[in-house]
């Protein structure tokens, strides 16, 4: 039975509406997607999900655990890869793809958290010849970047759902100390489409989220504008972007402020060139996490995040009103060890339900190591 999450649920009042649902969302099920003893899967958030269908993808890290405190528990000394999971019944059950096979999506330089594979060539980046087809049936795109001071980031492409892949493509700079790409980006015609990035802070300190365009298939770019000041103390990164109905922009964004962890909302009312603070739709992410934001079929908008705090949790909230106000959380599990979970991703099947992608511990697994799962759950009705 779904449950009001207890932490910070006060201060999210604050920002609720008189939201009420005539069906509450509710849990179908929770789906092990990828499991190994003495291994360490992770970070949905980093490379993204894509649907087609009962056909869905889903890119995670695949390292060695170590337990590591109050960082990440993988083990920086070996080899991290990236992995492909594809489900082709609406995320029931999954196989496992490592693209590195087939020479497409490899490490580059430093891996995110570990060093590069052994035996793995790594073929430079070049500049994107353009015409990227946004409006294939079967497209998808992902980015990748080295986590690293003064760091770029590259991005690929595919016709047919995830199996091959174009790339690597060098992402432009922006007149940025350096940037840190994931995911996300919102496609307005065939070859037009607006990304959002996350980027050094002027003085190379992560970091801060800009909007980007390109109108011929990222043969070119242009910078519209910053989203939000950069913050003088902590960072604000990890963007999740939808647009509405009528145009507006929105950005969700992974924030810190020394101790306090949160998500804030911007609005761009001019296609991306300006940006304004609307609120906080969560106020509370424990030690931190970025938030997934979705528009839902019925015109919804959706956040899902981890809570990385008692209890360690997959959260949502949801907002009826294209994001003014927000609901309190809602909890699809809490049932996790430890608070190195989340980094998540969700996608809306054809029949409503939401299939959330996260990385998680304990959840009925044997051992400590961090693992990929699914939730399948309705979001209930307005």
């Amino acid at each position: 039975m779904m449950r009001f999450m207890c932490v910070a649920t006060l201060l999210l009042m604050m920002n609720a509406s008189a939201f009420a649902q005539s069906v509450p969302p509710s849990v179908d099920e929770h789906t092990v997607v990828y499991y190994e003893p003495g291994r360490f899967g992770g970070w949905p958030a980093n490379y993204g999900m894509w649907i087609w269908g009962e056909e869905i993808l889903v890119g995670y890290s695949k390292g060695w655990y170590q337990d590591l405190g109050d960082r990440h528990h993988i083990d920086r000394e070996r080899p991290e890869e990236f992995w492909h999971a594809r489900s082709l019944d609406g995320g029931k059950t999954w196989t496992h793809e490592h693209p590195a096979e087939n020479g497409d999506i490899i490490p580059e330089g430093p891996a995110l958290h570990g060093t590069e594979t052994p035996g793995l060539v790594i073929p430079p980046t070049i500049d994107c010849p353009g015409g990227i087809d946004f409006s294939h049936p079967d497209f998808a795109l992902t980015f990748r970047m080295n986590n690293i001071q003064g760091g770029v980031s590259r991005f690929y492409y595919s016709y047919d759902r995830g199996k091959d892949w174009e790339g690597p493509y060098k992402l432009p700079m922006f007149g940025t100390p350096g940037t840190a790409a994931r995911t996300d980006f919102i496609v307005h015609s065939r070859h037009d489409a607006t990304f959002f990035i996350t980027v050094a802070k002027a003085n190379g300190e992560e970091g801060r989220v800009i909007a980007v365009r390109t109108k011929d298939g990222c043969k070119t770019w242009e910078k519209l504008g910053d989203v939000g000041p950069e913050p003088e103390i902590g960072f604000s990164i990890m963007p999740s972007s939808v647009q509405l109905d009528d145009g507006t922009l929105l950005t969700a964004t992974r924030r810190r402020l020394e101790k306090y962890r949160w998500n804030d909302l911007y609005r761009s009312l001019d296609d991306g060139k300006t940006w304004h603070f609307m609120n906080r739709p969560v106020r509370d992410a424990g030690i931190g996490n970025p938030p997934a934001l979705n528009k839902l079929q019925d015109g919804r908008l959706c956040i899902t995040y981890g809570f990385r705090g008692e209890p360690y949790s997959i959260c949502a909230v949801m907002s009826d009103d294209d994001g003014v106000t927000w609901s309190e959380p809602y909890v699809l599990r809490d049932d996790g060890l430890a608070q190195d979970v989340g980094y998540v991703r969700t996608v809306q099947r054809d029949d409503g339900k939401l299939l959330t992608s996260y990385y998680f511990c304990g959840g009925g697994q044997p051992g400590p190591e961090r693992y990929i799962a699914v939730t399948l759950w309705d979001p209930g009705k307005p």
